[in-house]
């Protein structure tokens, strides 16, 4: 059984794509072909990376997102024998939500002999409180068999409100059974680390492809190595991937 992983997030500039890149090159390091889509019709960041090859959907019709044209995602997604990787941006995660909910995908998913995997993304600084409105959403929209990750991304600030961490938050604890993983990025110095994989994502390269270029400075390589570890090792505590 193959898992379809898809990272759902109302708030936009919160790192989803920088998530499915990164789950993706992960999978892809463990010897998986992963099929990854892109649903994002403004800003396909995801469909940029060409050494993860992913399928980019065209979802608007007429400068409007016609739900119906999510069927191509679950025609691939049914044909895939691999894990399947699906970012979506700000603008598909009502109708991808609603297409889900309406039309029962949680269990054609299961149907097809795939587990439904769900990430979502929870940021520090002013949007915390919107990404973790998003995070309930997703939780209770999508019951149990779907599994839910939280991505921690402290780019933007601490992920705190009142001094309570991310597990101490009320929004954590009242759906914490629904949570299969979380996986934390790691908190990048912006001036450094954090420059490095923003060049990265702006060229629209994976780790190895950025850590092979021998143009890039040493320091620049072996930073970028040692976010490649964290994040991975993150994923790899993540049983559910």
């Amino acid at each position: 059984m193959s898992n379809v992983h898809i990272v759902l997030q109302g708030k936009g500039g919160v790192g989803k794509s920088l998530a499915a890149s990164m789950l993706a090159q992960f999978l892809t390091s463990r010897g998986e072909t992963p099929l990854c889509i892109d649903t994002d019709p403004t800003n396909a960041t995801f469909a940029g990376f060409k050494a993860l090859n992913v399928r980019k959907l065209a979802l608007l019709e007429d400068g409007d997102i016609n739900p119906r044209n999510f069927d191509a995602m679950m025609e691939l997604i049914a044909g895939s024998k691999e894990a399947v990787v699906v970012d979506s941006g700000a603008s598909t995660y009502n109708p991808l939500s609603a297409y889900m909910f309406d039309n029962g995908v949680p269990e054609v998913i299961a149907d097809l002999g795939h587990k439904l995997v769900l990430h979502t993304i929870v940021v520090g600084g002013q949007a915390l409180v919107d990404t973790l409105a998003g995070f309930a959403s997703v939780a209770e929209a999508f019951p149990a068999p779907a599994a839910i990750v939280v991505w921690l991304n402290p780019y933007h600030g601490p992920i705190e409100h009142e001094g309570k961490s991310f597990e101490q938050l009320k929004a954590y604890k009242d759906l914490k059974d629904r949570v299969a993983a979380i996986v934390t990025l790691p908190d990048l110095k912006r001036e450094t680390f954090g420059a490095d994989v923003q060049e990265m994502l702006a060229e629209r390269k994976t780790l190895d492809e950025a850590m092979a270029n021998a143009a890039l400075p040493l320091m620049q390589r072996h930073r970028l190595g040692r976010v490649r570890d964290a994040v991975f090792g993150e994923l790899s505590k993540a049983a559910i991937i």
